[in-house]
Parts: structure tokens; sequence; C-alpha cells
């Protein structure tokens, strides 16, 4: 296994360095789609052209009603160069760095990122917008025909978070989606996978199957437990590369049909607190390893829920706990951009689980809720919605979130 190389303690450590981040408020709708990892660009609703780069008025009949529509990205490669200077620290850092102007079959040209496997111009090209340790979008172009993965070019593995030869703690391996998480990443060459699990006086389902994996390493974690959770930091938080949190408490009902406050409580402490908890002791040590090279800490997974963007009723307590967690993560994401940590929100519909029973399908299962997880590592997505129900309430909470309010309550 190519593993990277240890850092040494006895060095300074090294600061992160970003790619510039300045965005107008127009193209961050080119940002906004690539952090669910769509390449959209703008459509003139009069004349029809597709507009790049983003502007208030198309360029072609000066109309101002212009939206976004994602696009396939084909195009030919017409031309390309290598940066061998730069005055950016990001990218002096990273030279050499190769770029193309690719015309897109929709109509406008693009600079892109090329990955090393494109061959010399002119060629077919596939181009994808991804995010950069800025957050920001960036676009990138693979070969048309080609197979090419993103972490496998030294210099774009800069825009993802590939679970390989990486240390990974998943705050819960009790939960079905816990061990789903942890076989996906032992099948991607994680280097290490710490599991937490909350009671360590009793085996639960599935502890013997986990131990046998060869990466894995079992510790006590209760999220609840503020002296656990520091003692874990304190164990290996200076060496946590991505940390899941999937830790979740969750039942059903809502207000009017549960006396006292207990359930809520215990909901808020798992969800949002355990989180809070998480952030305060992992958070400091993982934005200090921003800049470790091929062992820096690169992203921070939130295993929130569908139900954070509108509440439901049948689960209402649960949901206000996820929309809490919701607005938690994007404290935590602000505060992670710095060191260049992504933070990756997971918004998925009912999970195949017991306590989603009396739901009718479609549900997600775990393992294909860790596989969206994993996938949006490699990627580089920050906002992922597993399943057709999240699919269909993200559309519908975007078309008009009131008239969504109403349907749930009915």
């Amino acid at each position: 296994m190519n593993r990277p190389k240890r850092k040494n303690p006895i060095l300074r450590t090294r600061l992160p360095t970003l790619p510039p981040g300045a965005r107008s408020r127009i193209a961050l709708g080119l940002t906004a789609a690539a952090a669910e990892g769509r390449f959209a660009l703008q459509a003139c609703r009069d004349c029809g052209s597709v507009q790049y780069p983003p502007r208030e008025s198309c360029g072609v009949c000066l109309s101002v009603s212009l939206s976004w529509k994602s696009q396939d990205g084909k195009g030919q490669l017409i031309s390309e160069t290598t940066l061998h200077h730069s005055n950016d620290l990001f990218f002096r850092e990273r030279l050499p760095w190769r770029l193309g102007l690719v015309k897109l079959d929709a109509g406008p040209s693009v600079v892109a990122h090329l990955h090393e496997a494109i061959r010399s111009s002119p060629s077919r090209v596939v181009v994808s917008a991804r995010l950069d340790r800025a957050g920001q979008a960036v676009i990138v172009a693979f070969p048309e025909k080609e197979a090419a993965v993103m972490a496998e070019d030294v210099r774009l593995r800069e825009f993802t978070c590939d679970p390989a030869n990486r240390k990974i703690l998943v705050t819960d391996g009790k939960t079905a989606v816990g061990q789903a998480l942890v076989r996906q990443f032992s099948e991607l060459k994680a280097e290490i996978i710490w599991v937490g699990y909350a009671e360590p006086w009793k085996k639960f389902p599935g502890f013997d199957e986990l131990k046998k994996i060869p990466q894995v390493t079992l510790l006590p974690l209760d999220v609840t437990d503020s002296k656990s959770v520091r003692e874990v930091a304190a164990e290996i938080g200076g060496k946590v590369d991505i940390l899941v949190n999937n830790a979740e408490h969750h039942r059903a009902l809502g207000i009017a049909n549960r006396a006292g406050v207990e359930t809520a409580r215990a909901e808020m402490d798992v969800n949002y607190f355990g989180l809070l908890r998480l952030a305060q002791e992992f958070g400091p040590a993982m934005r200090s390893r921003g800049a470790d090279g091929k062992a820096s800490a690169v992203a921070w997974v939130n295993l929130l829920s569908i139900y954070a963007l509108a509440n439901f009723p049948p689960h209402g307590t649960f949901s206000a706990s996820k929309a809490a967690a919701h607005s938690l993560a994007q404290c935590l994401r602000a505060e992670m951009r710095a060191a260049g940590v992504r933070v990756v929100n997971v918004f998925p519909g009912p999970i195949d689980d017991e306590w989603n029973q009396l739901l009718l399908p479609p549900k997600v299962s775990p393992s294909n809720l860790a596989k969206a997880i994993t996938t949006a590592l490699q990627n580089g997505i920050e906002d992922v919605y597993p399943g057709d129900v999240a699919q269909e309430w993200l559309e519908r909470w975007r078309d008009n979130p009131k008239a969504l309010e109403r349907e749930l309550s009915e």
C-alpha cells in the first residue's frame, strides 16, 4: 500500500493555503450546483443561449431572464498550456499545473483544469464543476470515453477527500449504517478505521464481524458524554483525516402524542449536542492539520436528514433536532473552510431501519447510504441527498417551501 509519509512532529506545522476564493454573488450559482455534484450554467429564457462566465444579462439578447440549468459538459479541448509560475501561494506550491480551453457543445468556451489522463488537444472531453479547497466551484475536464478518477491525478486530488490511505473515525459502529460505512471504507483501502461505540460493557450485533476487518480499531465513544469525547480526541484527534458523525437518536411521534421532554432531550443530546461536543474537541486538531499534504485532515461528514429542511410531523422532534444540527453544521463548515477541511452534510430520506418501519417504500438501505457518502468524498461533494424521497423532497422544498409544509402537515 502506498501510504503517505508520516508527519515529523519536530518540524513547525505548515499553515494551509487556499486557492483564490473571491466570487461574485451571481457566480455562486455555479458553486451551488457543484456542491451537489452537478455542472450547471446560466441559460437565457428568452433566446435559449447558454452563458459563461456567469453574468446578470444575456450576452446575446441582453435579457435579464437567466436561470441555472444542468449541462452534460461534453465538448472539445481546443488548446492547452502548463502553468510553471504563479504568484498565488496555493498554486505555487503545486506547480506545474495543466489548464485548457474547452469549447462546449452547449455553446460557450471555458477554461478548465485538465485531468492528467486527457490526451493532447484537440480531443473530446467531459467538463464538470467541482469544489476546490476554498469551497468554491472550479471547472475540471476529464476524458470523454475513459473512466478517470479524480484522485489518480496528484494535483486534482486536492479537490477530493478520497478515503484511500486515510485515517477515518466513524462515531457509531452499532448501527447498520455505521457498519456499512466501515465496510465501504475498508474496501476503498482506508489505512485506519476507528469505530466508536457507546456501551463498551456489552457486544452489539456485528461487533465480531467489525473486529475481523484488518484496518478496524474499536474504541469506546459516547457523544452524549463530554469526558468520553474529550478522551478519544486526546488519543486520536491529531491523527483523524476524515470524521464521520453518524451517531443519532431517532424516535417517532411529534408533540401532542408524547408526554414530557425526555425523548426530545435525548434526541437533541445526540443529534445536536453530540455534534457540538465532537466539533469542540476534534475541530481544532483537524483545522491545524489542513496543510499536511497527503496526510492532511480533509473532511468532516454529518449524517443529517431530509427532515432537517422541513419538519415531518410524524417524526416532529427528531426533525427539529436535525434542523438544529444542520444549522450547527453550517457554522462548522464556515470555521473549517479556512483550513481547507470540507464539511459534507448528508440529507437521506427515510432509512430502512427500525424507526421507519411504518413508512412505505422507497427507503434508503444502509449500504446505499454508505455508497452515497463515499462517492461524495471521492468527488468532493458538499451536500448529498440519497434516495428518491430525499430528491423529491428537495425539489418540492426549492419550488415552494410553504406548499411542502402544508402538504406534510396533512
